[in-house]
């Protein structure tokens, strides 16, 4: 597909797949082609053949196998069936409610959604664009925890051309941003950053509360303060700020975590596409290429000067952060916490280790990058929820490296150790985690196949590493324990902390499933036999572990073109004969993501958010073209003329009450 053919998301999606990576470390397709051996390739080959057998003993021994595996599932649901339309579709015997949709009014006096007529003022106070992650924080206090809290969500991009009137993808070569008015670039702003709002369930359907005291909008102007060692550093510092230590806004907030305090982490992602002009000649050059600044995906720097890296070189060193922000008051000022490194965050789920500390896993999603984990120097106070308010700021970062054997090392980012010398161009821990790409270079960490999400289970402290895909491996690196270059459809992997302890330096590391269509057999994928043609998935993205210890994956990127399906949200077994086996639980309509898989504590409530419906239309055979506000290849959830696609949260619920796939 040509520049000119790419819209916003599929062009950050292109982003992420560059790998701005040029180190000589190893990638984590060479370590899995000497982990796994020849042995390995027949197994997984020999199923692959069996399932394709409709009529001999080894059919049947297979379908006995699948049905054991069935059987021993942790999950109980029909899946709905797999494909591509205009509208969402859940697993029978479940509810799909819209709870609230781009446009939908957040602060008292916002007004009601009027998309022929949108301002930067109105979308201020109103839901914004691109829900991805989203977290539920029971109310203090509620007679029902599970029945009444706080929904915290992540706005991470904009589509113009499926947001305003008349306007196609501006961000082309031919194009160039020559429809994006300053006025259009203000409501762009006020649509990032994210969105609090209070939920409750009122007779078995949830619905926002109005005019909450809660209710919030964080935008891409909202004032936040910059903590640990890069605050106040000399990379850090701006006309706007010359102390180094405030910030307007938060970019392309993508995933994050819930932390048991109960405030909301929210990662800034793709943050280099906001930045306008060349690096070549630009005093950190090499450093603003390894993240790809900049990206020139918007025109904000023809409006404002702190998105020109000519006229405010040091703006961008101030996004690509974990933010941590306090939902319980709405007054807070949300802090970029800069101990937990910068670079193209996707998530930072979390658990408290056996001995109080706060491990916050992350992961870096461009392809060829890597995955890290902070450990805090604190521990956690369960009883004085004040006593964690800076507990982010005091700790180590380290990033992953895998071994061949199985095994792995966390490799700690901290200044004057190994190569983080002045020598080579560190001179403080500020400069360490302003450029923790370079710093993980030469630790020599693994290049990995866009790390994504990555949660850990608290019941079996087991970790698992979203890795979406990787279409750059070479024909080269193929062997017989690792069959696919070209690798279109990801894995996953699962990881498992030396002695359960997760501030541990060493793992051991095996991968829970390689992903794609197991009926044929190139794609190598390694579901187990009891995956139904419905249940396989591509590019895994998000990830959640519910209360019983159970793993929930949402994808990004299927489509027809590449999978014949769209994305959704998929239930996969981890333990025991069922591990390996996916089933799909809900199926976005076309052209959408499925992010920020959330369910409530007991298990009742699955919140989901669906972004950038109807973006893919070329790739659609039933719709064929660009989609756009006045021509939409859905106009989900509505499906009112006139009212274009809408980027919306949906409550899942079991007809009739009772646990989600019990």
């Amino acid at each position: 597909m040509t520049d000119t053919e790419l819209t916003r998301s599929q062009a950050y999606e292109e982003s992420e797949n560059l790998g701005r990576n040029t180190s000589d470390n190893p990638s984590m397709g060479e370590i899995i082609a000497r982990r796994f051996s020849r042995r390995d390739l027949m197994r997984g080959a020999l199923a692959v053949t069996a399932i394709s057998v409709t009529v001999s003993p080894l059919a049947l021994a297979t379908a006995e196998k699948a049905r054991a595996e069935a059987d021993a599932s942790a999950f109980r649901f029909r899946e709905p069936p797999a494909g591509v339309d205009e509208r969402h579709h859940v697993a029978e015997g479940y509810d799909a409610d819209i709870l609230i949709r781009w446009g939908d009014p957040v602060l008292p006096g916002a007004p009601a959604f009027d998309p022929k007529n949108q301002s930067a003022e109105a979308q201020a106070g109103q839901f914004g664009y691109n829900n991805d992650f989203l977290g539920y924080i029971p109310m203090p206090g509620a007679a029902d925890p599970s029945a009444h809290g706080l929904l915290v969500v992540n706005h991470e991009y904009t589509n113009e051309e499926l947001m305003f009137p008349g306007i196609q993808p501006q961000h082309t070569k031919d194009v160039r941003f020559k429809d994006m008015t300053k006025t259009l670039v203000d409501i762009e702003m006020m649509a990032h950053g994210g969105s609090v709002i209070e939920v409750r369930k009122v007779d078995g359907k949830w619905q926002v509360v109005p005019d909450s005291k809660y209710a919030r909008r964080i935008t891409a102007e909202t004032e936040m303060a910059i903590t640990g060692p890069a605050a106040g550093a000399e990379r850090m510092k701006t006309s706007y700020d010359p102390e180094g230590r405030k910030v307007r806004g938060m970019l392309n907030n993508c995933a994050g975590g819930i932390t048991p305090w109960g405030t909301w982490l929210t990662c800034e992602e793709n943050f280099n596409g906001y930045f306008w002009g060349k690096a070549d000649g630009h005093p950190e050059e090499a450093a603003l290429k390894r993240y790809g600044v900049p990206g020139n995906s918007y025109n904000w720097g023809q409006h404002y000067d702190r998105f020109d890296i000519a006229k405010e070189p040091n703006e961008s060193n101030r996004f690509g952060w974990v933010v941590e922000i306090d939902p319980l008051d709405p007054t807070s000022v949300p802090k970029k916490r800069t101990a937990m490194g910068r670079f193209k965050h996707e998530g930072a789920a979390n658990i408290v280790n056996k001995d109080g500390r706060f491990v916050v896993y992350q992961g870096d999603d461009e392809r060829f990058d890597y995955v890290y984990k902070f450990v805090t120097e604190g521990r956690v106070d369960p009883d004085n929820r004040a006593a964690n308010a800076d507990l982010l700021d005091r700790g180590t970062l380290y990033v992953a490296r895998y071994d061949a054997d199985g095994t792995g090392e966390w490799l700690p980012l901290v200044f004057g150790e190994g190569p983080l010398t002045e020598a080579n161009g560190f001179a403080s821990q500020a400069d360490v985690v302003i450029e923790a790409r370079r710093a993980a270079d030469l630790l020599g960490a693994t290049k990995m196949d866009r790390p994504e999400d990555v949660d850990a289970n608290p019941q079996t402290d087991k970790v698992y590493v979203m890795l979406t895909n990787n279409t750059s491996r070479k024909g080269e690196q193929v062997d017989a324990a690792n069959p696919r270059a070209n690798n279109e459809f990801g894995h996953i992997i699962e990881m498992l902390p030396e002695g359960g302890d997760h501030g541990a330096r060493k793992f051991t590391w095996e991968i829970l499933v390689k992903c794609g269509d197991p009926s044929i057999a190139e794609v190598g994928a390694t579901f187990s036999s009891a995956t139904s043609k419905d249940g396989w998935f591509g590019m895994p993205d998000n990830c959640a572990i519910d209360s019983e210890g159970r793993l929930w994956v949402s994808t990004d990127g299927m489509s027809e073109k590449s999978t014949g399906r769209t994305d959704g949200l998929f239930a996969v077994d981890t333990e025991g004969a069922a591990r390996g086996t996916s089933k799909l639980f809900f199926r976005c309509p076309a052209g959408a993501e499925l992010c920020g898989p959330m369910p409530t504590p007991d298990l009742t409530t699955f919140f989901v958010a669906v972004q950038h419906p109807g973006d893919d239309g070329k790739d659609w055979s039933a719709f064929g073209r660009i989609s756009t506000f006045d021509d939409p290849a859905t106009r989900w959830p509505d499906f009112q003329d006139g009212m274009p696609p809408r980027p919306s949260i949906v409550a899942i619920t079991r007809q009739g009450g009772g646990k989600i796939a019990g």
